[in-house]
């Protein structure tokens, strides 16, 4: 069974690690290099590889110190030039191409955002079949066989529109947010679009800390899919 961590998920960054027992992998690295090492109890060698979806800083901070460190990553070639990184540990990936990292077989996969972005169907040799998707405003794919999903609920509509209304957050925000990032209304209606009989886990990602409410977002979430359900 794949073992998930999630040791940031946020606006302040991003950074989680996945181990099905032989190949572990982090994903994302939006947090200081010296927070990565210690959540990695510094066996920063432990690691097989780093996947990377998309420039933005919460979830790119410290890729160019992690490939400094040894560590192969991996990442779109337009996200390796709005980050700027140059570097032989940097492996460029392409969409729906899929490529292996130890014992995992990996496919990234577009999804929407303000800046190319990828999901990552991960599936591990011992049968697991793993969901990552945040920063995304909608995910047009749908999947079968799924044993765990970490995806992005970042706010929901109800709540956005109440910050508005109250003043709380200005309307330019209300709308920057609606496309660039994942509903509680649209992660719902995702996940009954998709093949959740063998879900082991739901890890919901991204959750803002103004647009949120992790206890209503959890039980909605439960309510629907009969899943365990965490957040991190």
């Amino acid at each position: 069974m794949i073992e998930i961590q999630s040791f940031a998920s946020g606006s302040s960054g991003n950074m989680y690690t996945i181990f099905d027992g032989e190949t572990k992998i982090m994903i994302e690295a939006g947090i200081s290099i010296k927070r990565i090492k210690q959540a990695l109890d510094f066996k920063v060698s432990s690691l097989a590889g780093v996947l990377l979806s998309h420039s933005h800083g919460d979830h790119s901070m410290s890729i160019e110190d992690v490939a400094k460190m040894g560590v192969d990553c991996y990442m779109s070639d337009s996200t390796a030039t709005e980050v700027g990184i140059e570097h032989n540990r940097v492996k460029t990936i392409e969409n729906k191409k899929q490529f292996r990292i130890g014992t995992f077989t990996i496919l990234p996969f577009d999804v929407q955002h303000d800046v190319k972005t990828f999901g990552f169907l991960i599936q591990s040799d011992a049968g697991d079949k793993l969901l990552f998707a945040t920063d995304t405003y909608y995910i047009k794919y749908k999947f079968q066989g799924l044993t765990h999903l970490m995806v992005e609920c970042n706010y929901s509509q109800k709540i956005l529109n109440e910050n508005v209304d109250s003043g709380r957050i200005h309307e330019f925000l209300r709308k920057r947010v609606v496309k660039s990032h994942f509903s509680l209304e649209n992660m719902l209606v995702f996940l009954k679009a998709n093949d959740l009989s063998k879900v082991q886990e739901i890890h919901l990602l991204h959750l803002s800390d103004t647009n949120s409410d992790e206890a209503v977002f959890k039980k909605a979430v439960q309510e629907q899919t009969g899943k365990l359900v965490y957040v991190p």
